[in-house]
C-alpha cells in the first residue's frame, strides 16, 4: 500500500505578507495537513502532530505559485510515524517547471477512540531506497530520544538540587 499523499493549492493574497511572499505558516499548515493525511491514511486512525524536524526554506514562493506537497511515511516505531514532506513550488507563468522549496520531518502519533497512543501497522519496505530512508529516520527517531533522556536526566539533577 502506498503511504505517498499530495497536496496542491495555488497560493492567493490572503496568505502573503505585503511584499506578496508567502507566510512560512501557511506552509507549514499546508505541510502538516498533507503530513496527517499520510499517516492517517497508513494507520487508519486519527493522528497528531508530536514533532517537526528539519524545516528548511531553500526558496520564496509567491502570491500565484502552485505549490504541491508530497508526503510519504518513512519510518514507524510502535505508536509513531515519521513522515517525509517535501514541498516544491511551480511558477505558472515560467516554462522552468516545479524547483524545491522546502522539506520537514513530521513525527506523527496515532491515537485511538480515547485519545490515547496506539500502536501502528508495521512499514512494508520494498526498494532499496525505503530501506536507506527508514534507516536515517530511525537513527533520528534515536537521537531525539537519547536527546530527550538527556533533558530529562539534567531536570532531575536541577530539581533534586532545588
Amino acid at each position: 500500500m502506498s503511504t505517498k499523499i499530495y497536496l496542491s493549492e495555488v497560493m492567493m493574497p490572503s496568505q502573503t505578507n505585503p511584499s506578496g511572499n508567502v507566510h512560512g505558516g501557511e506552509l507549514m499548515k499546508m505541510m502538516d495537513s498533507t503530513a496527517y493525511a499520510a499517516a492517517r491514511k497508513f494507520c487508519r486512525s486519527n493522528v497528531v502532530t508530536a514533532r517537526v524536524d528539519e524545516l528548511e526554506f531553500h526558496t520564496p514562493i509567491l502570491i500565484g505559485d502552485l505549490v504541491t506537497c508530497t508526503a510519504e511515511v518513512i519510518y514507524v516505531g510502535r505508536t509513531s510515524m515519521e513522515v517525509a514532506v517535501n514541498v516544491e513550488v511551480e511558477v505558472l507563468e515560467a516554462e522552468q517547471g516545479p524547483q524545491h522549496a522546502l522539506s520537514a520531518y513530521f513525527t506523527m502519533v496515532a491515537l485511538d477512540r480515547n485519545g490515547r497512543p496506539m500502536a501502528v501497522p508495521p512499514l512494508k519496505l520494498e526498494t532499496e531506497e525505503e530501506k536507506a530512508a527508514f534507516e536515517e529516520a530511525k537513527k533520528r527517531h534515536e537521537l531525539y530520544h537519547d536527546r530527550k533522556k538527556k533533558r530529562e536526566q539534567t531536570k532531575q539533577k536541577q530539581d533534586d538540587c532545588i
